[in-house]
């Protein structure tokens, strides 16, 4: 005789049918918004083909009337505009498709905006990676995420290959709204004020865990400004606040830090600590001759306004230059040792 209880069965019974549910809803979802897609294609294609001629209009406004007395107001004029922009906007159904089993139809509405198809790909793929609510996605566009990324440079990629996906340069910490004269305890607080919102700047993986982590060296006591832990890379992360340049003094500092942190913090299991260096300026020149990267200390730059458009623009393209010139150098560097 099963020993199964009641209760038991009761609750496997319902973890299947709430599967199947959760099942049925996302392919019910997806056929949707690839038949929104496909509503949009047609008339595109047959009706307005690719211009907005005002008979096209008064077409669509007449079709939108009779799908809507038919099938309801998901096919009101408004939406059937949406449609036709939505394929234009994705015109390609098969990188769309895996895209609507996880994105809702109110998910692509909120990509519509965004300028760029580079922009909008970043956000779509993210969603589905990250499984954002339609409120989140909103919350990251407004945070600029993909202009964050974008500013982002490979140099931190180029040192630490292993440490990749995890930091970036500079960071953008307009959120703290700081005024133009603040001190380093100022920065420190403002970052503690809004400590989720910093998180998300850091990136993935990160939990807050110490401020001025207090370590006594020789009787004398020395303050780490900000501790983490990151759970993709199982080891603790040292942050230190700095406002102006990087100095090479720094790095000595950082080094003791991360040596006191390796034997009286770090836990069985755990990776050597690493040293974020958080500067207004990098001085990359030193960065690259100290060789910090060895020592496993990163350094990148803070920025604590959005950079306007035209300043925008002016970085990336900087950037895309420096990264040009280091795969030069590595590629003569690597025909010299051939050689």
């Amino acid at each position: 005789m099963s020993n199964l209880k009641p209760s038991n069965l009761i609750n496997d019974i319902s973890l299947l049918i709430e599967q199947s549910q959760q099942y049925l809803a996302a392919q019910a979802n997806s056929t949707l918004t690839l038949l929104f897609w496909k509503i949009g294609r047609r008339i595109n294609d047959d009706i307005l083909q690719n211009k907005r001629a005002d008979y096209g209009k008064q077409i669509v406004a007449t079709v939108a009337t009779q799908l809507e007395k038919l099938y309801g107001r998901s096919f009101s004029e408004r939406n059937l505009r949406r449609m036709v922009q939505f394929s234009e906007l994705f015109p390609d159904l098969n990188i769309l498709t895996p895209l609507a089993t996880q994105l809702s139809w109110s998910h692509f509405i909120e990509l519509f905006p965004l300028k760029t198809d580079e922009a909008r790909m970043f956000y779509a793929l993210k969603s589905k990676e990250e499984q954002w609510s339609k409120r989140e996605l909103r919350n990251q566009i407004d945070r600029k995420a993909f202009e964050r990324k974008e500013i982002a440079n490979t140099q931190i990629a180029d040192k630490h290959p292993d440490l990749m996906h995890t930091f970036k340069d500079p960071y953008i910490l307009d959120f703290l709204n700081l005024k133009n004269t603040y001190l380093e305890q100022d920065l420190e607080q403002a970052i503690l004020r809004e400590l989720e919102t910093f998180i998300l700047e850091l990136g993935k993986g990160f939990a807050f865990m110490e401020r001025q982590k207090r370590m006594i060296m020789d009787g004398d006591d020395f303050y780490l400004d900000l501790l983490f832990y990151n759970r993709n890379l199982k080891r603790l992360v040292a942050i230190e606040l700095k406002l102006g340049k990087f100095e090479a003094a720094h790095k000595g500092q950082m080094e003791l830090y991360l040596k006191w942190l390796s034997r009286y913090e770090k836990q069985e299991g755990e990776n050597e600590p690493i040293g974020l260096i958080l500067c207004a300026e990098s001085n990359k020149e030193q960065v690259e001759l100290l060789e910090l990267h060895k020592d496993g200390i990163v350094v990148a730059e803070y920025l604590t306004q959005m950079p306007p458009k035209k300043e925008l623009e002016q970085k990336l393209h900087q950037l895309l230059k420096e990264a040009r010139e280091r795969v030069q150098h590595k590629r003569i560097a690597s025909q010299s040792n051939e050689q």
